[in-house]
Protein backbone atom coordinates (compact mmCIF):
# COMPACT_ATOMS: atom_id res chain seq x y z
CA UNK A 1 0.00 0.00 0.00
CA UNK A 2 1.32 3.24 -1.01
CA UNK A 3 2.01 6.33 1.50
CA UNK A 4 -0.76 8.40 -0.77
CA UNK A 5 -3.10 5.02 -0.08
CA UNK A 6 -2.13 5.41 3.73
CA UNK A 7 -3.55 9.13 3.90
CA UNK A 8 -6.32 8.46 2.36
CA UNK A 9 -7.77 5.89 4.62
CA UNK A 10 -6.41 7.94 7.41
CA UNK A 11 -8.82 11.18 5.77
CA UNK A 12 -11.73 8.98 5.27
CA UNK A 13 -11.38 7.39 8.90
CA UNK A 14 -11.49 10.87 10.40
CA UNK A 15 -14.16 12.02 8.27
CA UNK A 16 -16.23 9.28 9.37
CA UNK A 17 -15.36 9.91 12.94
CA UNK A 18 -16.43 13.50 12.69
CA UNK A 19 -19.35 12.52 10.98
CA UNK A 20 -20.33 10.16 13.99
CA UNK A 21 -19.59 12.89 16.30
CA UNK A 22 -21.71 15.32 14.68
CA UNK A 23 -24.77 13.40 14.23
CA UNK A 24 -24.49 12.49 17.64
CA UNK A 25 -24.12 16.47 18.91
CA UNK A 26 -27.16 17.07 16.88
CA UNK A 27 -29.18 14.00 18.44
CA UNK A 28 -27.79 14.88 21.56
CA UNK A 29 -29.56 18.94 21.25
CA UNK A 30 -32.71 17.60 19.57
CA UNK A 31 -33.77 15.44 22.42
CA UNK A 32 -35.38 17.41 24.59
CA UNK A 33 -37.66 19.23 22.11
CA UNK A 34 -38.34 15.88 20.64
CA UNK A 35 -39.17 14.72 23.97
CA UNK A 36 -41.07 17.47 25.05
CA UNK A 37 -43.08 17.26 22.25
CA UNK A 38 -44.07 13.68 22.30
CA UNK A 39 -45.22 14.24 25.88
CA UNK A 40 -47.63 17.23 24.53
CA UNK A 41 -49.13 14.91 21.87
CA UNK A 42 -49.57 11.94 23.89
CA UNK A 43 -49.57 13.25 27.46
CA UNK A 44 -46.90 10.96 28.76
CA UNK A 45 -46.26 11.55 32.22
CA UNK A 46 -48.70 13.79 32.96
CA UNK A 47 -47.58 16.19 30.60
CA UNK A 48 -51.40 18.44 29.44
CA UNK A 49 -52.12 19.32 25.85
CA UNK A 50 -52.16 22.77 25.02
CA UNK A 51 -55.07 23.83 22.86
CA UNK A 52 -55.98 27.38 21.25
CA UNK A 53 -59.57 26.74 22.68
CA UNK A 54 -62.42 25.14 24.55
CA UNK A 55 -64.68 22.69 22.71
CA UNK A 56 -68.14 24.93 21.59
CA UNK A 57 -70.03 22.51 24.62
CA UNK A 58 -69.47 21.79 28.14
CA UNK A 59 -70.57 18.20 29.30
CA UNK A 60 -73.06 17.03 32.43
CA UNK A 61 -70.30 15.51 33.84
CA UNK A 62 -67.81 17.25 36.75
CA UNK A 63 -64.39 16.40 37.51
CA UNK A 64 -62.61 17.52 41.10
CA UNK A 65 -59.63 19.48 39.86
CA UNK A 66 -56.60 20.39 42.46
CA UNK A 67 -53.68 22.76 42.44
CA UNK A 68 -50.61 22.21 43.16
CA UNK A 69 -47.56 24.81 44.06
CA UNK A 70 -43.35 24.48 44.90
CA UNK A 71 -40.56 25.86 44.54
CA UNK A 72 -37.03 23.94 43.64
CA UNK A 73 -34.06 24.29 45.75
CA UNK A 74 -32.96 27.51 46.05
CA UNK A 75 -35.00 29.34 44.34
CA UNK A 76 -36.49 32.12 47.25
CA UNK A 77 -40.16 32.85 46.05
CA UNK A 78 -43.42 32.22 47.71
CA UNK A 79 -45.59 30.19 45.54
CA UNK A 80 -48.98 28.84 45.97
CA UNK A 81 -52.59 28.64 44.16
CA UNK A 82 -55.40 30.73 45.02
CA UNK A 83 -57.69 28.30 45.38
CA UNK A 84 -56.70 24.32 46.10
CA UNK A 85 -59.57 22.41 44.52
CA UNK A 86 -62.58 23.03 42.36
CA UNK A 87 -65.18 21.38 40.47
CA UNK A 88 -65.07 21.72 36.88
CA UNK A 89 -67.51 21.09 34.40
CA UNK A 90 -65.76 18.80 31.67
CA UNK A 91 -65.31 20.86 28.30
CA UNK A 92 -65.81 24.30 30.07
CA UNK A 93 -63.00 27.08 29.71
CA UNK A 94 -61.73 27.43 33.57
CA UNK A 95 -59.76 30.35 34.86
CA UNK A 96 -57.35 29.67 37.96
CA UNK A 97 -54.99 31.76 38.98
CA UNK A 98 -51.89 31.18 41.32
CA UNK A 99 -49.52 33.98 43.46
CA UNK A 100 -45.91 34.46 43.80
CA UNK A 101 -43.61 36.55 46.03
CA UNK A 102 -40.57 37.56 46.01
CA UNK A 103 -39.32 38.24 49.43
CA UNK A 104 -35.75 39.50 48.18
CA UNK A 105 -33.64 42.49 47.54
CA UNK A 106 -32.88 41.59 44.33
CA UNK A 107 -35.14 40.87 41.19
CA UNK A 108 -35.43 37.53 40.26
CA UNK A 109 -36.68 35.62 36.95
CA UNK A 110 -38.50 31.80 37.39
CA UNK A 111 -39.28 29.29 34.65
CA UNK A 112 -42.36 27.00 36.32
CA UNK A 113 -42.19 23.26 34.98
CA UNK A 114 -45.91 21.62 35.03
CA UNK A 115 -47.73 17.97 35.17
CA UNK A 116 -50.53 16.44 35.83
CA UNK A 117 -51.33 13.33 38.25
CA UNK A 118 -52.47 11.09 37.49
CA UNK A 119 -50.75 10.60 34.23
CA UNK A 120 -53.28 8.87 32.42
CA UNK A 121 -55.23 12.17 32.80
CA UNK A 122 -52.21 14.57 31.11
CA UNK A 123 -53.62 13.49 27.66
CA UNK A 124 -57.04 15.43 28.65
CA UNK A 125 -56.17 18.44 30.46
CA UNK A 126 -55.94 20.97 28.04
CA UNK A 127 -54.06 24.18 28.14
CA UNK A 128 -55.70 27.30 26.65
CA UNK A 129 -52.73 29.73 28.45
CA UNK A 130 -50.94 29.48 31.43
CA UNK A 131 -47.95 31.80 33.23
CA UNK A 132 -46.02 28.92 32.53
CA UNK A 133 -45.32 29.19 28.89
CA UNK A 134 -43.26 32.43 30.08
CA UNK A 135 -40.36 33.18 32.16
CA UNK A 136 -42.00 35.32 35.12
CA UNK A 137 -39.48 38.04 36.86
CA UNK A 138 -40.60 39.54 39.99
CA UNK A 139 -38.95 43.13 41.38
CA UNK A 140 -37.62 43.14 44.77
CA UNK A 141 -40.79 42.70 46.91
CA UNK A 142 -43.02 42.17 44.12
CA UNK A 143 -46.29 39.68 44.35
CA UNK A 144 -48.23 38.87 41.30
CA UNK A 145 -51.13 36.75 40.34
CA UNK A 146 -50.35 34.62 37.37
CA UNK A 147 -53.18 32.97 35.55
CA UNK A 148 -53.86 29.55 33.75
CA UNK A 149 -56.88 28.55 31.65
CA UNK A 150 -57.95 25.31 30.96
CA UNK A 151 -60.34 22.85 30.81
CA UNK A 152 -61.01 19.01 30.86
CA UNK A 153 -61.64 17.23 27.39
CA UNK A 154 -64.68 15.05 27.63
CA UNK A 155 -63.16 12.48 25.66
CA UNK A 156 -61.42 11.49 29.13
CA UNK A 157 -64.36 9.28 30.31
CA UNK A 158 -64.73 8.03 26.85
CA UNK A 159 -61.50 6.26 27.41
CA UNK A 160 -61.85 2.86 29.40
CA UNK A 161 -57.96 3.76 30.31
CA UNK A 162 -59.17 7.07 32.54
CA UNK A 163 -62.83 6.54 32.98
CA UNK A 164 -61.81 6.22 36.62
CA UNK A 165 -60.65 9.30 36.93
CA UNK A 166 -62.82 11.72 38.81
CA UNK A 167 -60.06 13.97 40.58
CA UNK A 168 -56.38 15.60 38.90
CA UNK A 169 -53.70 17.24 40.30
CA UNK A 170 -52.39 20.64 38.36
CA UNK A 171 -48.91 20.83 39.45
CA UNK A 172 -45.98 23.77 38.81
CA UNK A 173 -42.61 23.47 40.11
CA UNK A 174 -40.74 26.93 39.96
CA UNK A 175 -37.27 27.18 39.07
CA UNK A 176 -34.76 30.21 39.23
CA UNK A 177 -33.44 31.17 36.36
CA UNK A 178 -29.36 30.96 36.53
CA UNK A 179 -27.33 34.03 36.38
CA UNK A 180 -29.68 36.28 35.13
CA UNK A 181 -29.41 38.73 38.23
CA UNK A 182 -27.74 41.42 35.96
CA UNK A 183 -30.09 40.73 33.16
CA UNK A 184 -32.86 41.10 35.08
CA UNK A 185 -32.26 44.71 36.95
CA UNK A 186 -31.22 46.34 33.63
CA UNK A 187 -34.72 44.70 32.42
CA UNK A 188 -36.59 46.02 35.25
CA UNK A 189 -34.55 49.84 34.97
CA UNK A 190 -36.02 49.55 31.72
CA UNK A 191 -39.20 48.85 32.36
CA UNK A 192 -39.50 51.78 35.22
CA UNK A 193 -37.59 54.73 33.13
CA UNK A 194 -39.87 57.08 31.07
CA UNK A 195 -39.13 56.95 27.90
CA UNK A 196 -37.51 53.84 27.52
CA UNK A 197 -38.72 51.11 25.86
CA UNK A 198 -38.64 47.39 27.35
CA UNK A 199 -37.01 44.35 24.85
Amino acid sequence: MTDAARQRGKLRTVLATLAVISCMTALTVAAVPLYRLFCQVTGFGGTPQIVEAAPEQADDRWVTVRFDANTARGMPWTFRPLDREIEVRVGEQMLMFYEASNPTDRPVTGTATFNVTPDKAGLYFAKIDCFCFIEQTLAPGESIEMPVSFFVDPGMFDDPNTDDVHTITLSYTFFEQAGDEEQNSAALVSDETPGVASN
